[in-house]
């Protein structure tokens, strides 16, 4: 069949203009009216709607259904006040009670004030005035706000905004949201009301009952109540603080771990301890904590340094116990000391050193070589060391050398070195120096004897049963009790390969002088990425210039003074910064 011209024109004018009629918005429709009043002084463009005993006035518009007692109609302008019970529902999911609201179907805003909640299938908000643009489906509030989520708890603050597409909350300003285990207060948080999910932004806390940890930039999930924090963050554990660039929280697990950067203090026991991975058990009091892990005990006058692998603590406050391991060191201004482990216990003040029998690791410290100790020019090596602490002194009391018991020192003038060996060896200190050394048992002797013009005066190489060694000042004070045999020879006469006795073995060069020494044997170490929160983006404002367009269009088929679809607009804010400046908007009494 073949069409005209004049057809084709035709049917295309029909389609355009059956087109063009869809494509506007329509009128609200009034389902049930009531009783219908006409007031002259209002004039004929108005119309006031009261309701009946067989219900109330019925309001639809493009997928919504209102319900109200009364109602004000602006035909001209499709804008409607509704009074007294008012309820309003979208779909099957959102729901809304109020004293009082107006809408406009040209905007599609509607403005509920008075005794508002607003309910969806996870959530209920409740506040004095709500502002709901239906275009963009968000509701808004700025005077005062509350949301009940079951499983989560109570959230206030006095700027909301609801994303509904999203089931989103934001929440601005004074925040506060309140869980029998726990309070989280916050300058603002994002809150996923399907989810559980928490974003917070600025200095944030959640306090429970064992626990507080403050952030500036954090994940909670109040459903399985588990967080993540990555800006000027901490935990406090009663007597445990964790600081670390991530951190991240198990309230149900008791359980915290921290990367990058972390500082773990223990209050009670005046205890540092650094790394940049830990791990702490709050239930298990124990925590340990790698890379480059360093536990400083404080101490007024001088303080004690531990570096490790692996540090770990463990026992309650008041029997607190640090082990590091492996490739253990310790410093202090006027000691240190080597060793595969260290255990140190805070409550008795006993510090151990010893090698652990790991056979066959190549490393540098398997089961041959010894724990060492540094003190005032003297090497001291053995088995297993103790030293022994005076806890409320802050002081060195002793230490002691269990088994093969070697104590080296240079010679202070030749490259000659001073020995005493034994089977076990105990130490004396006062003011944290060693001042007085007793070697127990198959003692033996090498020492360059020296006058008081530092003349060597000969090599005395002697045995017994045990031998006294005391510090005075520069000089050694040395007692050979129960001699066994021993002469001194001259330098000439001392055969070089006797100078030394079998299991000599000096280590100076390994020797720890400073803080920084404790990682010279580290590998190099650079900080991992850590992957954290996505970046905080800034919406659009809720009175955005698309809203303030239709808002304005819509002015122009007012013929009032006021343009009703706008007038109680409050100012556009949406961040923290401009929520501060903010003003409560007009809201209007019913009639």
């Amino acid at each position: 069949m073949n069409l005209t011209l004049k057809h084709i024109l035709l049917f295309t004018c029909c389609f355009l203009t059956a087109l063009s009629y869809a494509q506007q918005p329509k009128k609200i429709l009034i389902e049930y009216s009531g009783f219908t009043v006409r007031d002259s002084l209002k004039g004929e463009n108005i119309t006031t709607f009261v309701r009946s005993d067989l219900g109330q006035i019925h309001i639809i518009h493009e997928g919504i259904d209102m319900w109200c007692d009364k109602a004000l109609y602006y035909q001209s302008e499709d804008f409607i006040e509704a009074y007294s019970n008012v309820r309003m529902k979208q779909g099957d999911t959102i729901n809304m009670t109020s004293d009082y609201v107006e809408y406009s179907g040209i905007t599609q805003l509607a403005i509920a004030a008075g005794k508002v909640i607003l309910t969806e299938p996870q959530s209920t908000l409740t506040t004095d005035t709500l502002y709901f643009d239906r275009t963009k489906q968000q509701a808004y509030y700025n005077s005062k706000g509350q949301v009940v989520r079951d499983s989560s708890g109570t959230i206030t603050s006095q700027i909301g905004r609801f994303y509904m597409n999203e089931s989103k909350y934001r929440f601005l300003k004074d925040v506060v949201l309140v869980n029998p285990e726990y309070t989280l207060e916050t300058n603002q948080l994002d809150f996923y009301s399907e989810t559980g999910h928490a974003f917070m932004y600025g200095p944030s806390t959640i306090i429970g009952e064992a626990s507080k940890v403050y952030s500036e930039r954090g994940f909670y999930d109040t459903n399985n109540d588990i967080g993540h924090f990555i800006k000027n963050s901490k935990i406090d554990y009663d007597n445990l603080q964790i600081e670390g660039d991530s951190l991240y929280f198990d309230r149900n697990r008791s359980y915290a771990s921290a990367d990058n950067n972390i500082t773990i203090t223990d209050t009670v026991n005046k205890t540092i301890i650094k790394g940049h991975h830990g791990e702490v058990f709050r239930a298990k009091d124990s925590l340990f904590i790698t890379k480059r892990a360093l536990a400083i005990t404080v101490q007024e006058k001088d303080s004690l340094y531990i570096h490790a692998d692996t540090l770990m603590v463990t026992g309650k406050p008041e029997n607190r116990i640090t082990r590091a391991f492996y490739n253990a060191k310790m410093y202090k201004s006027d000691m240190s000391g080597k060793a595969d482990s260290i255990h140190a216990d805070h409550k008795s003040g006993l510090t151990q050193l010893i090698n652990l029998k790991r056979f066959n690791t190549g490393d540098a410290f398997s089961i041959q070589r010894k724990p060492l100790i540094w003190n005032l020019g003297n090497q001291m090596s053995g088995d297993s060391i103790h030293l022994i602490s005076n806890v409320e002194k802050e002081e060195l009391d002793s230490l002691k050398v269990f088994n093969n018991a070697f104590l080296i020192s240079k010679d202070t003038i030749g490259d000659g070195f001073n020995q005493i060996k034994g089977q076990k060896l105990i130490g004396l200190f006062e003011n944290n120096e060693l001042y007085n050394v007793d070697i127990i048992k198959n003692a033996e002797i090498i020492f360059y004897s020296r006058d008081d013009k530092d003349t060597l005066v000969g090599i005395n190489k002697s045995k017994s049963g045990s031998i006294n060694l005391k510090f005075d000042g520069p000089y050694k004070i040395i007692t050979l009790l129960n001699q066994v045999d021993g002469e001194i020879y001259p330098e000439s006469q001392f055969p070089k390969n006797a100078r030394k006795f079998r299991g000599f073995d000096w280590r100076g060069d390994e020797q720890p002088k400073s803080v920084e020494d404790l990682f010279s044997d580290d590998p190099p170490f650079s900080l991992p990425i850590i992957k954290g929160l996505d970046p905080f983006v800034e919406d659009e404002e809720f009175i955005d210039e698309a809203l303030l367009e239709r808002v304005e269009k819509a002015g122009e088929k007012d013929k009032d003074e006021i343009n009703k679809a706008g007038r109680q607009l409050p100012k556009p804010t949406t961040t923290l910064k401009a929520a501060q400046k903010l003003k409560k908007p007009l809201v209007k009494e019913g009639n």
